[in-house]
């Protein structure tokens, strides 16, 4: 059967992360990566709203 990989805080993430990220920059990352694409997809649906009007 497969392992049961879970962590209790992100700092026990910061062991294997990639390219010798830090879990600072890796979760800044992810809140600027969450945040355009959210404003892209509100961005599209006002514009859609506009169009079709």
């Amino acid at each position: 059967m497969g392992r049961l990989i879970a962590f209790r805080t992100a700092g026990d993430a910061a062991d294997g992360l990639l390219f010798g990220w830090d879990i600072n920059t890796l979760q800044n990352g992810v809140l600027v990566y969450l945040g355009v694409s959210s404003l892209a997809f509100v961005l599209v649906w006002v514009v859609g709203y506009l169009r079709s009007r």
